[in-house]
């Protein structure tokens, strides 16, 4: 994949909505951003302090183990906060954005600058590969990737932190990391090779002082977390475009909306209005409920849960196990209705 290929200009569809209510839902507030980033990030301390707390008063294990797992829970969403801050459109104020960013990156070994180069991307040319290749369709999710990724994962350890070593080493590799940063473009490669060595060697300091003092529950609360913990996530995560259709300039099509309770709503940082979201990606996640209601009308009816949608999501892998080309299309309503 090189430069050379031009991607089509493609023409969105998206829901009209009156102009004061389009312009109350794109204002941002650095009061409802720290509700949000800095109440995720005190719900991370809590359950780190419990963990560390019943690790070092000698809690029984079947008492502190079930306690870090419910930290790396909560982590397993800092990739989360990294790509709604990378929107930059969350805190009113840059800086403070920024800040943020930076710091729910480092805890969740993501890399917002590679992140971003992709997610553009993603975004302007929404499953319509090759153009976008952050999601291409079809996904074959298993029982066993859950198992594998949801509650023990070494492997995703191990792969978090060979990817940040060679980005630190200013190798970048694959078709689609070529694309984003191509060779001829070495100035592009800066800010991603330092945060990278900056996240390593962040970490790497983190543990030598830790262990220096016999704490060796600090890194495994702080630096391991991509290792455990992340069943919930991705029972989020993976619903946003899976079995959907692709190569359609319609939102509604490509993208799911999942009504979920607060809490974790909360914890997702509101990407279960993820048609929402890529219909207007300047909203910021504390509207996308909002913005929901605002286009309600002219939307597919969203699923009412994770087990709701789940179900949805297994009928058609199924289907597409005996019909490779099926996709599901999202009923739209008529026109007369909205």
């Amino acid at each position: 994949m090189t430069g050379a290929h031009t991607p089509p200009v493609l023409d969105w569809y998206r829901t009209p909505i009156p102009s004061d209510v389009f312009k109350r839902l794109h204002q941002r507030s650095d009061a409802k951003a720290f509700a949000q980033a800095g109440g995720f990030l005190a719900v991370y301390a809590a359950t780190a302090t419990l963990a560390f707390l019943s690790w070092r008063l000698h809690q029984p294990w079947f008492v502190t183990v079930p306690l870090v797992f419910l930290h790396g829970m909560v982590a397993s969403f800092l990739v989360n906060g990294m790509h709604e801050l990378g929107h930059g459109t969350v805190f009113r104020t840059k800086a403070l954005n920024e800040f943020f960013l930076r710091l729910v990156s480092f805890l969740g070994w993501n890399h917002p600058d590679l992140f971003s180069a992709s997610h553009q991307r993603h975004h302007r040319y929404t499953l319509h590969p090759p153009d976008d290749q952050e999601v291409v369709l079809p996904v074959k999710l298993m029982l066993r990737h859950f198992l594998e990724q949801g509650f023990i994962n070494p492997r995703g350890f191990k792969w978090v932190f060979l990817y940040t070593l060679r980005i630190a080493c200013g190798r970048f590799e694959g078709g689609w990391e070529l694309w984003c940063y191509p060779p001829e473009q070495p100035q592009l490669r800066r800010a991603p090779i330092r945060w990278a060595r900056v996240v390593l060697a962040g970490h790497v300091l983190l543990a030598a002082v830790s262990l220096s003092f016999g704490l060796w529950m600090i890194p495994v609360l702080l630096s391991l977390t991509p290792a455990y913990g992340a069943w919930l996530f991705f029972l989020c995560n993976n619903t946003q475009h899976v079995g959907l259709q692709d190569k359609v300039p319609d939102f509604r099509r490509c993208c799911r909306t999942v009504i979920l309770n607060p809490v974790v709503s909360f914890l997702y940082w509101e990407m279960n209005y993820h048609m929402e979201h890529h219909m207007y990606a300047a909203v910021p996640c504390y509207h996308l409920k909002q913005l929901h209601a605002a286009i309600r009308a002219d939307v597919p009816p969203p699923h009412a849960g994770l087990v709701a949608v789940w179900r949805h999501i297994i009928a058609v892998l199924r289907r597409q196990e005996q019909e490779p080309s099926y996709q599901y299309l999202a009923p739209l309503p008529e026109p007369g209705t909205r």
